[in-house]
């Protein structure tokens, strides 16, 4: 079983009886051919270990940062057997290769050079339009963007109206469909007396382009998110920019008097002062689940929900 690199070295200590399994240099000659992948590895958000102490058939999460500082966490060898045989022109970024990133079919995206020809034209023209504009009117500069107010809209399962920061059951929610989301779900309703009918929350600000959130359980009674985050079969989830957008999204519920605890599988790290890492989730996992909410939350008021 693929283990957190923390946990790799520990077993091998064990295993070895020496405090340094594999020194250092010792797998130098089958990482050479992969100097890119030397680039991508990074020894501070793997235990401080170099990646010439680490067998390329080891079976470990490791962490690897792209060029373009996108982090993701892959096995040595998924790293060794992503495509291309030499990786010295171009790194391999499952955040890079997403197909949202990719161009429309049979389209491409213009070149720089094709961006600055085409914009240089009429650039003075809008600059000149723009400053105009901001003089007329200075206070548009500092509002929102504009979101369509079809997006805006928030669609409650009744119809009613839902003011910011108020828990609520969303039309446009999806429908969980993680195992690990359920048991989560399960373990809580055995420990607290609390309504978790609600998919979503009323923020101040769109979050693409909607002015509702959906973490995976809410809990209107403490105005809690609780969030479960693991990295996905492709090793990708919730690092790079979508860790970015995770710490938009707990902004935003924070920005309404919500407060969030990220329930984080290993090998992803805390984001929030109340976030919990556990190697999956069990029992013990719920106990310190309920452990992170009454210090976010205050112990009485959690313990006014406690199931006897």
């Amino acid at each position: 079983m693929t283990e957190s690199v923390e946990q790799w070295w520990r077993r091998r200590q064990w295993s070895t009886g020496r405090s340094e399994p594999y020194a250092v240099g010792a797998h130098r000659a089958a990482w050479s051919p992969y100097p890119v992948l030397v680039e991508q590895f990074r020894p501070e958000r793997n235990g401080d270990l170099l990646l010439s102490q680490i067998p390329p058939a080891a079976d470990v999460w490791l962490v690897w940062v792209c060029a373009l500082r996108h982090e993701f966490v892959a096995t040595p060898a998924e790293q060794r057997a992503r495509p291309g045989a030499s990786r010295s022109a171009r790194s391999w970024c499952p955040v890079c290769a997403a197909p949202s990133e990719a161009p429309p079919p049979g389209r491409r995206w213009p070149s720089a050079s094709e961006i600055a020809t085409a914009g240089g034209a009429r650039g003075h023209d809008e600059r000149a339009g723009a400053v105009a504009r901001a003089r007329a009117h200075p206070s548009r500069a500092s509002r929102p963007r504009h979101v369509p107010a079809a997006h805006r809209a928030v669609r409650t399962v009744d119809g009613s109206t839902v003011p910011p920061g108020r828990a609520f059951r969303s039309a446009r929610a999806p429908r969980a469909t993680s195992a690990s989301e359920g048991r989560v779900r399960a373990l809580l309703a055995e420990r607290l007396a609390v309504d978790l009918s609600a998919n979503a929350v009323r923020v101040r600000t769109a979050f693409f382009d909607r002015l509702e959130v959906w973490p995976d359980i809410v809990i209107p009674e403490l105005a809690l998110a609780i969030e479960l985050d693991t990295i996905g079969r492709a090793g990708d989830e919730h690092v790079g920019r979508r860790e970015a957008v995770d710490r938009r999204k707990d902004r935003l519920l924070r920005e309404v008097g919500w407060e969030v605890i990220r329930v984080r599988v290993r090998p992803l790290a805390a984001l929030g002062p109340h976030d919990l890492v556990v190697p999956g989730i069990s029992q013990r996992a719920a106990e310190q689940l309920i452990e992170r909410i009454g210090e976010a939350r205050g112990e009485l008021m959690v313990a006014a929900y406690r199931r006897a």
